[in-house]
């Protein structure tokens, strides 16, 4: 898989995670695990092409970057 691709499911699944309500405890736990699966995905994607990030929280504000880049070179 690109890194485009893992970016474009991680940030749907960090999206999706925020609109889980919080009492639907077991879709939002295994959305939760399938986000925390391809954040570490993405983060090794990262290091493999050379893109360099502070922490997780770093990661994943590039990955929103990366497709907002994306989305708007489609348009």
């Amino acid at each position: 898989m690109s890194l485009i691709e893992i970016a474009q499911i991680y940030t749907d699944l960090v999206k999706l995670d925020r609109e889980i309500s919080e009492q639907e405890h077991q879709a939002k736990d295994q959305v939760n695990a399938m986000r925390t699966k391809y954040h570490e995905i993405l983060m090794a994607k990262m290091r493999e092409e050379g893109i360099g990030f502070s922490d997780r929280f770093d990661a994943m504000n590039k990955a929103f970057e990366l497709i907002q880049k994306e989305k708007s070179h489609s348009s």
